[in-house]
C-alpha cells in the first residue's frame, strides 16, 4: 500500500501546475491609430489661397511704396474677391479670406 504522503503529493501536483498557469499576463494595448487627416472644404481652401496671395501682393506693394502698415484699409480685405457661390456660403469664405489676407499682407510687407 502506498504511503498517504505520496498519495497527497500525487493529488496536489496537478493542482500546483495548473495554479501557476492561472496568472494573468500583462496585456500591452496597441497604440490608438492617428486621427484622420483634417479635411478642408474647397470653399475654405480657395479662400485661404486667394486671401494669402492677394494679401502678400498688397503688403509687398505697400512696403515698396513706403505706405504704412494698414492691411484693413485695402479694398480686397473688405471685398474678399474670388468667391464662388457654387462652393458654399459667403460668410465662412469671407472670414477665411480675411484671416489669410492678414497673414499674407504681414509676410509681404515685412519682406517687401
Amino acid at each position: 500500500m502506498k504511503s498517504p504522503r505520496l498519495f497527497a503529493l500525487l493529488l496536489a501536483a496537478p493542482v500546483l501546475f495548473v495554479a501557476g498557469c492561472a496568472q494573468q499576463r500583462p496585456y500591452a494595448y496597441a497604440p490608438a491609430p492617428p486621427p484622420p487627416p483634417y479635411a478642408v472644404s474647397p470653399l475654405i481652401e480657395r479662400a485661404t489661397h486667394e486671401g494669402f496671395r492677394i494679401g502678400a501682393t498688397n503688403g509687398a506693394r505697400d512696403s515698396y511704396r513706403g505706405y504704412g502698415y494698414q492691411p484693413r484699409r485695402d479694398r480686397a480685405f473688405h471685398d474678399a474677391p474670388g468667391y464662388d457661390p457654387g462652393l458654399g456660403p459667403y460668410g465662412p469664405y469671407r472670414d477665411a479670406f480675411r484671416n489669410a489676407y492678414l497673414r499674407g499682407y504681414d509676410q509681404g510687407f515685412r519682406r517687401g
